[in-house]
């Protein structure tokens, strides 16, 4: 019994995984408030290295609206400038030769749906992401059963008990979407 538990604890070890990255990347949707989580995925070419913002600069929130990005190194001002104009962030920096500000306009009601459905996209990846683990755990118990000599009660309850690890996974990236999308089209 202890292969069936094994293949369980992975199971669940991915799904785990996957619902992770979903709410990673919904950090990293910007929402009608400035969040230095949105930063994160913009990555500056810093003397040949491509460098997170986060790690060359201190970034603060003043108000709700606005980011300000202090580098470390001042020679690098251009180079954040230039990776957040070209990510897609949809926000002009203002560079004062000391710092960066990105002021955050209010999301109009267009840019609100769009960022929904990249939200939307992101949480039917982490669900097929999660479905794929159920699909390997189901295989991986089938194979026990056929050269291992896995009793075929032990394995219907090894698939039951990896549908109810599927559903309550699947129902949390329901439930984070939800938020989400609350919180996107909060005004």
């Amino acid at each position: 019994m202890a292969d069936v538990d094994e293949i369980l604890m992975m199971c669940e070890e991915r799904m785990d995984k996957s619902v992770a990255a979903l709410h990673e990347n919904f950090a990293s949707v910007r929402t009608g408030r400035a969040n230095a989580m949105v930063l994160d995925r913009v990555v500056v070419d810093y003397y040949g290295i491509p460098t997170p913002v986060n790690q060359m600069a201190g970034i603060k929130s003043p108000d709700a609206h606005l980011l300000v990005i202090e580098p470390w190194d001042k020679s690098s001002l251009k180079d954040i400038e230039r990776a957040i104009l070209e990510s897609d962030l949809g926000v002009t920096p203002n560079n004062d030769g000391a710092v960066i500000r990105l002021p955050f306009p209010q999301l109009t009601e267009e840019r609100r749906k769009e960022l929904a459905k990249v939200c939307s996209k992101y949480a039917e990846e982490c669900r097929v992401a999660i479905r794929n683990a159920r699909r390997d755990a189901n295989t991986d118990v089938e194979k026990a059963q056929k050269s291992d000599g896995l009793p075929e009660d032990d394995a219907k309850r090894a698939e039951a008990d990896i549908q109810k690890m599927t559903d309550a996974h699947i129902a949390s990236v329901d439930d984070a979407l939800k938020k989400k999308e609350a919180d996107i089209m909060e005004v």
